[in-house]
């Protein structure tokens, strides 16, 4: 779980109180619920490194240097394998900028991994927008043509990144996502979640307050 300090768009954003739990809170609990224990906290964050070891969690200290807003999330995975002594077949990645996620998608995810013996999984989702270019003041449809019905276009699908699992040995490569890439389509509200700006915030505490209250109906 990378959680890194000084998000310039969202400040202390990792540690924001999303129902009554911090962000990185939930995705801790989402691992938890599905039976993994080795779970791996990168920060450079104090406040984040400090809740983690408070859950009993291990901790990888990221250094300043790999944790500016231009530094791709590669390089923390690549310092948090050469940190570890243990040599993994394969990593999950769950970010706490996707905090709400689908109950059986963990489980469901690990077991197409396994079956499909791919190199990577990455979890996408149906763009159902029509979307286009504007050029010289003129709008140009990209994926549809002017007139066409919805369910007539093409299915265009986007990241969404709720979660990825990868091999460690791409990692040595510097990749995340290898040639034999299987993409796990998701069709959940959920897979909109993903907390760059105080408004996707109060779009995830939408979500987490209907979701809640209607699974308690």
């Amino acid at each position: 779980m990378p959680a890194r300090a000084n998000s310039q768009r969202l400040p202390r954003k990792n540690m924001k109180i999303l129902g009554d739990v911090p962000l990185v809170e939930h995705s801790i609990i989402y691992a938890l619920e599905n039976g993994f224990n080795d779970i791996f906290v990168t920060t450079n964050d104090p406040d984040v490194a400090q809740y983690a070891l408070k859950r009993n969690l291990n901790v990888i200290n990221r250094p300043n240097d790999l944790s500016g807003n231009e530094e791709p999330i590669i390089t923390a995975i690549q310092h948090a394998l050469e940190f570890l002594d243990i040599e993994y077949y394969a990593v999950i990645l769950l970010q706490p900028t996707n905090p709400l996620r689908p109950e059986g998608l963990l489980k469901e995810a690990t077991t197409v991994f396994e079956r499909e013996d791919c190199e990577s999984l990455m979890t996408v989702s149906r763009n159902k927008h029509k979307l286009g270019t504007i050029s010289k003041g003129q709008f140009k449809p990209y994926n549809y043509k002017m007139g066409q019905r919805s369910q007539d276009m093409e299915p265009l699908y986007y990241e969404n990144g709720l979660l990825y699992i990868f091999k460690t040995e791409l990692v040595k490569e510097s990749k995340l996502l290898g040639d034999s890439n299987y993409p796990l389509i998701v069709d959940h509200p959920f897979a909109e979640i993903d907390i760059d700006t105080e408004a996707d915030f109060k779009k995830a505490e939408m979500f987490f307050n209907y979701y809640k209250n209607y699974d308690n109906d």
